[in-house]
């Protein structure tokens, strides 16, 4: 008797009871002492489940592999152990791989930073045709030797799979994927951008174009000027007669260092607009005053220090004074709007001029009228480029790259040089890794539905099946 379970009816569990002929073996020297006797469609040798069962739980474990799949079956009626999922998709035979002459290759991570694997994608099918541990160039030779029909291989800019591509398909041609390209060069924009961040707040409103705000005469001068003027008259008066600053003081009823004052000035007007800059903190040096009180700087004099050094022709106790209003909470600091992130930037000189929002671009016009706006015309060439299929241009915008002055943006040029056939190709053929980078990201669906915890065995077996 042979009890096979079969799928659920009605949810609920169906179990066969089957009785089969035994046969027994009557050479001695026979390791098989007894046969069983099969029954088409229904029976195999040792399972004890039907062929309609066994290929519904393979399905269920290729899609969801061992807890996720015992729920699963259990909802269906069918009671199971993850064990028993697993075994069933470690037993299915591998397909077989036909002639591939356009191959995809990428890395993928088993542990971030540590371990990782490389997976190669049919690009004529998109379907996944190998994963093995390891990324070195090595193994990517190997398969290679082995498939001498691959005539196009599309990879990104790691040079281990490039020497490996070399090795294995010396005839091959070698493809640079646009999407890794265009990857490095938001990379290469970022760190520029990064480096020009002080430029993308709104600048606060800078000096006056003379170093000296000329002093306009009201109608009316008020006392204490004419008072000045008087004393500078009388002190120029005295001092040239011979008089001493003491005598000076004791006759006009003034200080002796009020005196010495009046008495070295060049002339009341010099005075006069000492006195105004004293008592009144000119607007040009607002701004500034606002943005670093917001950014946290609290010290008057070194404040000072700053807007003395941006052509401020006042003193320190006016700053001192125009500040006492934020310290005692009479009145707040107006604050300056927040200048956009490095990545919004980024993202706006990445994005096609038609795709930006109106209010994004408009951002955008302000900073590079603020700033040369060599990065993105740099960008936006590369870009006509790329989409097009320029790779006749290739040349002539390294060039350019190389010998501006944006670093970053230097650096990603001269690099493409160490590759630059398999960019010249990927930036002339239709071949794009598009498709690797779709099974990566399902590559990673199903690492992740186990947990991370698969074995690199189990984990190829559900890339290559499950579709």
């Amino acid at each position: 008797m042979r009890q096979l379970r079969d799928a659920a009816a009605g949810g609920v569990q169906v179990v066969i009871a089957l009785r089969v002929r035994r046969f027994r073996c009557g050479n001695a020297a026979c390791p098989a002492v007894t046969f069983a006797e099969q029954v088409m469609g229904l029976t195999s040798p040792h399972s004890r489940f039907t062929p309609l069962l066994r290929g519904l739980l393979t399905q269920i474990a290729l899609a969801l592999a061992g807890r996720a799949g015992v729920r699963l079956a259990a909802a269906a009626g069918v009671a199971v152990g993850r064990d028993t999922l697993l075994r069933l998709i470690k037993a299915l035979p591998e397909p077989a791989a036909g002639p591939v002459p356009v191959l995809g290759v990428d890395d993928f991570a088993f542990r971030k930073g540590r371990h990782y694997g490389t997976v190669l994608i049919d690009m004529a099918s998109h379907r996944p045709i190998e994963l093995f541990d390891g990324r070195d160039g090595a193994d990517l030779a190997g398969w290679l030797r082995a498939h001498p029909e691959v005539a196009v291989i599309c990879r990104d800019r790691s040079g281990g799979y490039g020497e490996g591509a070399r090795q294995g398909a010396p005839g091959a041609v070698q493809a640079a994927d646009r999407f890794h390209l265009w990857q490095n060069l938001g990379q290469a924009v970022e760190k520029t951008v990064n480096a020009y961040r002080a430029n993308l707040a709104e600048p606060a409103p800078g000096p006056p174009a003379q170093t000296r705000p000329a002093v306009v005469q009201p109608a009316a001068e008020k006392k204490i000027i004419t008072r000045m003027r008087e004393h500078h008259d009388a002190v120029t008066q005295l001092h040239a007669q011979g008089l001493s600053k003491a005598a000076i003081g004791r006759k006009l009823g003034l200080h002796q260092a009020t005196v010495r004052k009046f008495a070295t000035a060049r002339s009341a007007d010099d005075l006069i607009a000492k006195t105004e800059q004293r008592t009144h903190l000119a607007g040009p040096w607002t701004g500034h005053l606002h943005q670093r009180w917001h950014e946290g700087e609290r010290n008057a004099t070194a404040l000072f220090r700053e807007i003395k050094s941006m052509g401020y022709p006042g003193g320190e106790l006016a700053v001192q004074r125009y500040l006492r209003q934020f310290r005692h909470d009479r009145s707040h600091a107006p604050r300056p709007p927040k200048p956009p992130s490095v990545r919004q930037v980024t993202s706006w000189i990445m994005t096609h001029p038609d795709d930006l929002d109106p209010r994004d671009a408009a951002k955008l016009r302000a900073i590079r009228d603020r700033d040369p706006d060599r990065l993105t015309r740099h960008v936006r060439a590369f870009a006509a480029m790329m989409t097009g299929r320029h790779g006749d241009r290739l040349e002539a915008w390294i060039t350019s790259a190389e010998h501006d002055t944006l670093t970053p943006l230097a650096g990603f040029a001269r690099h493409l040089r160490h590759d630059h056939d398999a960019v010249l190709h990927g930036l002339s053929l239709p071949y794009s890794s598009g498709p690797v980078e779709g099974n990566i990201n399902r590559l990673k669906m199903l690492k992740r539905q186990m947990f991370g915890r698969a074995s690199p065995e189990l984990l190829r077996k559900r890339v290559l099946l499950a579709h």
